[in-house]
């Protein structure tokens, strides 16, 4: 007992201290982004900043319109990508589930497979461009790298295998079930916290995603939060150049570039911050029952 309690307070200090850590980044984060300009350009990131200033936020609500269009394309394409992506992940899983299905062997065959290798970026574009035509459309943002993948399906296989009895399904065929409705009212109600997990996963990455956007997105109507962050922070001058301060509505100005950069991610974590509380007492139970082995 004595070793066992030991043990209990030194990993809850050493918790503790990978949780302040952790903390502290975003804390300097939202710090900066109510930092004067000047004073950051002098006195570089500090947790005790000599001037505050609203400057960031007063010329983000300024120029409102740019943002939350931003943000409604973000929130569109998390939320329609993620219920996509949980739908054909979950349904892809279950037949990999049955040993009754005789290709299942096969088909997990293809799903690792794609975790081990892919075409690369100059065929997935041309696939997607010349082929497909998203290029410039909001599916662009949706369908590319994240609408599934084989770490989600893995994980969803391994929980129908390991967590929901044979004998469940079979109960239902004797009473004359189809496999759909075994998926519907049987497998996936009783998925929800690996669903949650990967919904808490592939919701992440849309929400962060900027590199699909880059590639296939020239509109900028179609410009998510995290593509209009990038194209901040990569260069500031752009929005003095003629065709971002006609989006924006602006001539030449003097802007509080770095803390604009700050105060734009801090409304890019927001979202994820906010969300993460409500799933994240399935995201350990979803993880570990549906990372073992089956």
């Amino acid at each position: 007992m004595t070793e066992s309690k030991t043990f209990n307070r030194v990993a809850t200090i050493l918790l503790t201290v990978l949780v302040i850590i952790t903390l502290l980044p975003i804390l300097l984060i939202v710090i900066a982004s109510f930092t004067e300009e000047q004073t950051l350009i002098r006195d570089g990131y500090t947790f005790f900043p000599k001037n505050f200033s609203l400057d960031a936020y007063y010329y983000m609500v300024k120029q409102g319109a740019v943002i939350v269009r931003a943000y409604g394309v973000s929130i569109f394409v998390t939320v329609v990508g993620t219920c996509l992506s949980v739908l054909l992940t979950t349904m892809l899983a279950y037949p990999m589930s049955r040993k009754s299905f005789k290709f299942r062997n096969a088909l997990a065959f293809f799903v690792f497979f794609t975790m081990l290798f892919n075409g690369g970026i100059v065929p997935s574009y041309i696939m997607w461009t010349k082929f497909l035509h998203i290029k410039d459309t909001i599916w662009a943002l949706i369908i590319p790298n994240y609408l599934v993948t084989a770490f989600n399906v893995i994980l969803v296989k391994n929980f129908y295998q390991n967590s929901i009895p044979d004998s469940l399904v079979e109960a239902a065929q004797i009473d004359g079930a189809s496999e759909f409705t075994i998926f519907r009212k049987i497998m996936f109600p009783l998925a929800v916290p690996t669903v949650a997990t990967i919904s808490l996963f592939t919701g992440i990455c849309y929400w962060n995603d900027w590199t699909n956007g880059l590639y296939y997105i020239s509109d900028e109507k179609l410009y998510s939060i995290q593509l209009l962050l990038m194209k901040i922070m990569n260069n500031i001058q752009a929005l003095r150049s003629n065709s971002t301060a006609a989006l924006l509505g602006t001539g030449t100005v003097d802007l509080p570039g770095t803390s604009i950069r700050m105060a734009m991610a801090v409304i890019g974590i927001l979202p994820i911050l906010l969300i993460y509380p409500f799933v994240q007492k399935y995201l350990v139970k979803g993880v570990v029952v549906g990372a073992v082995k089956g």
